[in-house]
């Protein structure tokens, strides 16, 4: 058995952004901990697989499609949440997309793309989700940060902006909603492999780098994420809140490593 402040049965989460990746790696780590889990995303096949997932882990879900640059998709996907299960004591923001080019190239369109996904994306789910959290005088919410709030890494600004900027918002939601039983914090993860990312580590200058700046001398599994995500989102972290949660393998506190 374990500890009983780790248990999420009878809370449900939705994760956005939860249908592949780091999502669906805390969609599954979530449902394991006992939380009903709605995996959300754009693409309703993506949508309805991840939820099965949970379905098959034993827990209830449902299949919602969810955009972040639309106000009212997100709140069509909470007021179905409700109608299932009631409310929604757990949200993790795990929409993001990047785009690695110099920033003297960079267009001025991409750069808004990936801001309005990463940062306004969490903004807008934080206050949809945050409102109906905080009428209830419970909530956990959970954003997605990045090294990149803390080091600068080559030709990815707009994503380092835009995680920076979630990073900052989610400190001052934290004191925002703290005496309304809200807790609002981050992830970092380090370099996790990813499909996503795959081509930029495996074999490349880049990915030497990278491992050679981790202590632990390996890229992450998305999976290690899970255990920091069900802390932040659960009782036990009560007192938790304003903290980016490093799970990085020991770069952000690397000076020499031999």
């Amino acid at each position: 058995m374990g500890h009983p402040l780790l248990d999420l049965s009878d809370k449900t989460a939705v994760v956005i952004g939860g249908t592949s990746g780091i999502g669906l790696a805390l969609s599954r780590g979530l449902a394991q901990a006992g939380a009903n889990v709605v995996p959300t995303g754009r693409r309703d096949e993506q949508v309805r697989a991840a939820a099965a997932e949970v379905v098959a882990l034993g827990r209830r879900s449902l299949a919602e499609t969810c955009d972040v640059t639309d106000n009212r998709s997100i709140e069509r996907l909470l007021q179905s949440a409700c109608s299932e299960f009631g409310s929604v004591e757990i949200l993790v923001n795990c929409a993001g997309r990047t785009k690695r080019m110099p920033t003297l190239d960079f267009p001025e369109a991409e750069w808004n793309a990936i801001l309005e996904t990463n940062l306004y994306g969490t903004l807008r789910a934080c206050r949809v989700f945050g409102r109906h959290m905080i009428e209830k005088h419970y909530g956990r919410i959970i954003n997605i940060g990045s090294l990149s709030s803390f080091l600068g890494l080559f030709e990815v600004a707009a994503y380092g902006a835009s995680k920076s900027a979630v990073g900052s918002l989610t400190k001052t939601l934290a004191i925002e909603w703290a005496t309304s039983g809200v807790c609002v914090n981050a992830l970092v993860p380090g370099v996790l492999r990813t499909n996503l990312n795959a081509a930029l580590l495996d074999g490349t200058e880049r990915g030497r780098e990278f491992l050679m700046r981790t202590p632990m001398r390996r890229f992450g599994k998305i999976e290690e994420l899970a255990g920091a995500a069900v802390f932040l989102a659960s009782d036990a972290a009560s007192f938790v809140t304003g903290h980016l949660l490093v799970v990085d393998g020991g770069i952000l506190a690397s000076g020499v490593n031999q």
